[in-house]
Formats: C-alpha cells, sequence, structure tokens
C-alpha cells in the first residue's frame, strides 16, 4: 500500500493545481484498526477534472465511485481485500480560512472545533509543492492558543447546561416530558459533541473527530472528568429519566477540571 500511496502522489504531483496530497485519518493518528481504509486528502487551487480521477481509479480497481458529494468532495476505491482508499479533495483557501478562523482568531464551534486542526497536524505528507502543507502544519503545532480554549470551553459549557432554556439539558429535559427518543437522541448527540470538544480544549490537544472517543481521551488526556467513563457507559444503558441525572453529573464534573 505504500508503494501505491506513493505513486498516487507522484501522478497527483504533475498537476499544476495540486499543492499537497497527504494521507490522514485513524491511520495516522493511532487510532486504526482491520477495518480503517486509507484516507488521503488532495489539496489544490482548482477543481481537478472527473476524468483525470476516474482514469486513476480505474488504473488501480474496478470497485470505485467518483465524484461522491455526500460531505467533501470525495472519491472511493474498493479493493478484493476489503481494503479502501478514500479520496478528499480540498481548496487550498479553503483550510487556510479554517485554520486562520480556529487558531489565529479563536472562533469556537458547537462542538468538534478543532478537528479540522488535529486532521491537518496529523497528516502524513506525500507530495508538498514548496512545503505549503509543512507550513501549515507547523504553525498549528506551535503552543496551543489559551484564547481558543477559553473560547470553546465558554460557548460549549452554556450549550451543555448554562443556557438555561436553550441548553442541550433542558432540551432533554423536555424531550423525556414528551417521549420523543428521536429528540431525546440527536440532543444527547450534540451534548456529547460539546462535552467532548470542552474536555480536549481543557487539555490543550485538538479534537480527533468522531470515532473511538473514549479511547482516545484516555490515552492522551491528563485530565478527566471523575468517573468519565462510567458515566458514559451509564448513560447509554439508562432509561430516560435516568439519563437527566447522569448528564447533569457528567457537566458538573466537567466543570472540576476547566479552569477558574
Amino acid at each position: 500500500m505504500e508503494n501505491i500511496l506513493k505513486e498516487i502522489a507522484d501522478k497527483y504531483a504533475k498537476l499544476d493545481s495540486v499543492y499537497a496530497v497527504v494521507q490522514a485519518g485513524s491511520r495516522t493518528s493511532d487510532q486504526s484498526d482491520e477495518l480503517s481504509d486509507y484516507d488521503i486528502y488532495v489539496y489544490s487551487d482548482k477543481d481537478i477534472p472527473v476524468d483525470f480521477r476516474t482514469k486513476l481509479a480505474a488504473a488501480y480497481t474496478d470497485d470505485y465511485e467518483i465524484n461522491n458529494q455526500y460531505f467533501e468532495t470525495g472519491d472511493e476505491w474498493n479493493f478484493k481485500n476489503n481494503c479502501g482508499f478514500d479520496f478528499m479533495f480540498r481548496s487550498t483557501n479553503w483550510i487556510e480560512e479554517c485554520i486562520e478562523n480556529v487558531y489565529d482568531k479563536h472562533f469556537a464551534s458547537n462542538g468538534y472545533t478543532t478537528c479540522f486542526l488535529h486532521n491537518v497536524a496529523t497528516s502524513k505528507i506525500l507530495y508538498d509543492k514548496e512545503n505549503w502543507f509543512k507550513t501549515l502544519q507547523d504553525k498549528i503545532k506551535r503552543a496551543y492558543p489559551q484564547e481558543l480554549k477559553n473560547n470553546i470551553i465558554k460557548r460549549n459549557l452554556m450549550l451543555l447546561k448554562d443556557k438555561k432554556s436553550a441548553s442541550y439539558l433542558e432540551q432533554i429535559k423536555l424531550a423525556v416530558k414528551r417521549n420523543d427518543p428521536v429528540s431525546i437522541n440527536h440532543r444527547i448527540t450534540a451534548f456529547l459533541a460539546s462535552y467532548f470538544d470542552i474536555i480536549f480544549a481543557a487539555n490543550e490537544i485538538y479534537h480527533p473527530g468522531e470515532k473511538r472517543l473514549i479511547k482516545y481521551a484516555k490515552q492522551h488526556c491528563r485530565h478527566l472528568p471523575e468517573n468519565f467513563e462510567e458515566d458514559l457507559k451509564a448513560l447509554f444503558n439508562a432509561q430516560n429519566d435516568e439519563k437527566i441525572v447522569i448528564l447533569d453529573n457528567m457537566v458538573e464534573r466537567l466543570r472540576k477540571i476547566l479552569p477558574a
């Protein structure tokens, strides 16, 4: 696979519009397993022709999908050994703006604030025109911005509980009273997104994304709420009324690891 990745990167490198080809995702951030695909990101200042991408895929496999638009523009290659390549095509301007907004301007989101920073920081460079990508990596590998840390904690803690009627906890309480299981699960998912965003910010590490968060937090975070894993397991197995008590306790235990 390493040889194939190098071949693919070399072919994309021949396009003037391409600035970098990198491997990222779980295989470059110590989170992979036997089900993990190879995630390849191609950064360019112009759209890469679909014909070029189709011919490239056909040279390696007859099982592929080109120009998916589900999340980011992407291609998928599947191989007979159940391994696959997921390609994502990103604008150089777009990723530069993402880094500027989060790392430089310290904008916080409703969960997942630093995921793109983690993605860039943990990428393995396969091709890099004029060290463009390495310059981005070097920038975000400097000290974690304290203002960003504070903004993530403030915004997401408000969403968890402190915003009174608009908080996730209050919305979950109402959903339980209405016996609305879809709404309950939807709001709990949003709650957990903000909960983990706070934990990673408090530990001054970037958010790794959606997968294996409990394991990743235990491996990389120096400060975790008391009963961290136990509370999460209890939450997933609890009845609706019990979930509210557990979520409330999770917020209060989370506060204890936060800066004043």
